[in-house]
């Protein structure tokens, strides 16, 4: 038997039901607030993953689906949406005229990481990008949308924590100081750690080895090397999550594993049992559309994890199929043939018909209806073909009337109401 690829996996009926009402839900949120949705290419240049990501990140160097094409050109299945995003806003000059813009997308990434519960190789994310403002008040607005949408899905107990990354002004001294003192305590450092400390030093304080966490833990905090325009910039942000009542606190050990962030970035957290503690995050990326070929734009964003959310957001484990609207119970091969072509006239007009297809008595097909929870019965045999009448039957007021071919799809219209 053929089984799934290891860190893959299915999402089946009723669990679909329920991620298409998280998705609803986004797009929902995000009309609200002037999002349009933009919808980006799986596949993608390895180049533009390195350049943006960073080539000394993690998921660059160990987590990235890459091969190479036909012609030798070396390709990656998108391990997360900005890098794509930011080069259809260059290659499209969205920028031309009004380089402010707000986009959205949701849809499957990659990555080859260790498989774990609420962690697969092929993930789903919900990401919000917006181009042209360096203003702190469009961040907090982000984090706002994060914590409104939780809301609205029934998450409680979610907590933004938030940190300023600094500029390329004033990040070079605190690398610098996170590079001596680390040089300290490279006995307790991991592999990793000691491969990063030259390369990427703010990595060492997203590992998550508890020896190199406590090696770590009297780190030099970026909050003390900030630039006077970067200090500005975060009170003023954090001031924006005050006013708008969002729960908030600073956290100077925060640095998200991307290299292009600088500035805000932010991670939504939750204390729900059983789950993963970030469900959401993201930052200012302001120097990411240059770096690309593009002209010197900011920009800022975040992703949802939507695998997790789904996993914490309340929902009917056993979600069964839509309720249909009527059921049609056909005896004989002629009546089924009527039934079908009932069915998809009614499917038509926005009305949920169900049926038989096989040949079963009339008193399986009635119990099937009554386990769908039909609203209606449609009843049709060799009499009903006689007479041109089929049976119409109320299943909730238990009764039922004999109703004209001619008029029994506007009655079964009528009575259910037409959605379109």
């Amino acid at each position: 038997m053929m089984q799934l690829i290891r860190g893959f996996r299915d999402i089946l009926p009723g669990e679909s039901a329920h991620w298409q009402a998280i998705e609803e839900a986004a797009r929902r949120l995000f009309a609200d607030f002037g999002f349009q949705e933009i919808r980006i290419p799986l596949l993608e240049k390895t180049a533009l993953f390195a350049r943006s990501i960073g080539e000394d990140t993690d998921i660059v160097e160990k987590e990235m689906y890459t091969f190479e094409d036909r012609k030798g050109d070396l390709i990656t299945l998108r391990p997360e949406a900005t890098a794509s995003v930011v080069r259809a806003y260059i290659q499209h000059k969205l920028y031309a005229g009004d380089p402010f813009h707000k986009l959205f997308t949701i849809g499957p990434m990659f990555r080859r990481e260790r498989p774990q519960k609420g962690r697969y190789r092929q993930f789903y994310q919900i990401n919000a990008e917006v181009f042209g403002t360096d203003s702190p008040l469009i961040d907090a607005q982000l984090v706002y949308i994060l914590m409104t949408l939780l809301g609205r899905l029934g998450v409680s107990g979610v907590q933004a924590h938030v940190n300023s990354l600094g500029c390329p002004v004033c990040r070079p001294d605190f690398k610098a100081a996170l590079m001596v003192f680390a040089l300290g305590r490279s006995a307790a450092l991991c592999a990793d750690c000691l491969r990063r400390k030259e390369k990427n030093p703010l990595r060492l304080l997203d590992c998550k080895v508890p020896s190199c966490r406590e090696a770590m833990a009297q780190a030099p905090e970026m909050g003390t090397y900030l630039c006077p325009d970067c200090r500005e910039h975060f009170q003023r942000f954090l001031s924006a999550l005050s006013r708008l009542n969002v729960p908030h606190v600073p956290d100077s050990r925060l640095v998200r594993g991307l290299d292009y962030y600088t500035r805000s970035t932010f991670e939504i957290q939750t204390h729900v049992p059983g789950a993963q503690n970030a469900i959401a995050g993201g930052g200012r990326y302001d120097g990411l559309v240059k770096a690309l070929g593009g002209p010197d734009i900011p920009a800022t964003g975040f992703a949802i994890g939507l695998d997790r959310l789904a996993e914490i957001v309340k929902k009917d484990s056993q979600s069964a199929p839509g309720r249909p609207d009527v059921f049609i119970a056909a005896l004989g091969g002629k009546s089924r043939e009527k039934a079908f072509e009932w069915a998809c006239r009614l499917g038509e007009k926005g009305i949920f018909a169900e049926m038989d297809f096989g040949d079963r008595g009339l008193k399986a097909q009635m119990k099937r209806a009554g386990k769908l929870d039909a609203r209606y019965v449609i009843i049709i045999g060799e009499s009903e073909l006689s007479t041109e009448t089929a049976v119409l039957r109320d299943m909730a007021a238990a009764r039922q009337e004999d109703v004209p071919f001619s008029l029994l799809l506007g009655t079964v219209i009528e009575r259910i109401g037409n959605p379109h």
